[in-house]
């Protein structure tokens, strides 16, 4: 059976028979630019289902714990130790979750469908499909961890001051126009397009998507968990500095912060970094490994 019908369907050009002597069927067309590439990867995104659900669950799994932790904490009188933009964009740590499993399924469910073996005939460039999968992936997330983070930001401009975090108990309105909570809000939409390219190089590797899933959430949620397990030691702060949720997540901090255990930029670098030795092996094993 041929492969041009599911060709089509998933977005790849196929060839009109004949070859180029006349003769015979031609092979299915294949795409060599990363321009058609990204063109391949994005018509197989917005024409699955599950691809608006999913950018919808992150912005609504963001928004809605960030509003409910804004409207579970009060401030009755001077400084409560809170930040308030951190509290705020409380749910980018759910958030990522919904980021996270999207990345995944991107390339693990072509594996478990078999498709992958069509992408890879139509683009001879493993690194290519990467690339152009990394891209897509990245500016999806981009774009709804921008109304997520900004959904998140006016629910707490609007119920944190009736909750006591006013100008007079020291608390300055929170808006972006404040240069500590632009680089928060900033910093928090790269932060979900990071986890997404880290979930996607980490999936590349694994292939399975159930596996791949644990792997990525395991190795976000845990880092906290084994932090909180060894306080009062000098692990504790390594394990903040260097595991990609605990360091990445300092960029949303707006006060305290010399009692980081990482800088706000520097935190988001080691997740970049994460990011990109994933993506990194992930291709090298992906141009070595059969489809």
């Amino acid at each position: 059976m041929s492969n041009a019908p599911a060709a089509k369907q998933a977005g790849w050009t196929a060839a009109r028979p004949g070859g180029p002597d006349g003769r015979g069927d031609a092979p299915l067309g294949r795409l060599t630019g990363l321009s058609e590439a990204l063109h391949a990867e994005w018509t197989k995104l917005r024409t699955l289902p599950g691809t608006p659900w999913l950018a919808a669950a992150i912005v609504a799994a963001t928004v809605s714990v960030s509003t409910a932790a804004a409207s579970a904490v009060r401030c009755p009188s001077g400084s409560c130790g809170v930040d308030p933009a951190k509290l705020s964009l409380t749910g980018i740590d759910l958030g990522q979750a919904v980021a996270a499993i999207f990345a995944v399924l991107v390339i693990s469910s072509e594996y478990s469908s078999g498709m992958i073996r069509i992408t890879m005939t139509a683009v001879p460039r493993r690194v290519t499909v990467l690339t152009a999968k990394a891209t897509i992936v990245s500016g999806l997330v981009l774009a709804a961890g921008i109304i997520a983070v900004a959904g998140s930001l006016l629910a707490g401009h609007a119920i944190l001051p009736g909750h006591g975090f006013t100008p007079a108990h020291g608390y300055p309105p929170l808006t972006l126009a404040n240069g500590p909570v632009l680089r928060a809000a900033t910093g928090s939409v790269l932060y979900l397009a990071l986890i997404a390219l880290l979930s996607l190089g980490i999936a590349t590797i694994i292939r399975d998507p159930g596996p791949a899933i644990g792997a990525v959430l395991g190795l976000l949620y845990l880092a906290p968990i084994i932090a909180a397990a060894v306080h009062g030691t000098h692990w504790r702060g390594d394990v903040e500095r260097y595991a990609p949720m605990t360091a990445g997540l300092t960029i949303q901090a707006t006060t305290s912060l010399r009692s980081l255990p990482i800088s706000p930029w520097a935190g988001l670098g080691v997740l970049a970094a994460w990011a990109a030795g994933a993506l990194l092996l992930g291709g090298a094993l992906l141009k070595v490994r059969d489809a």
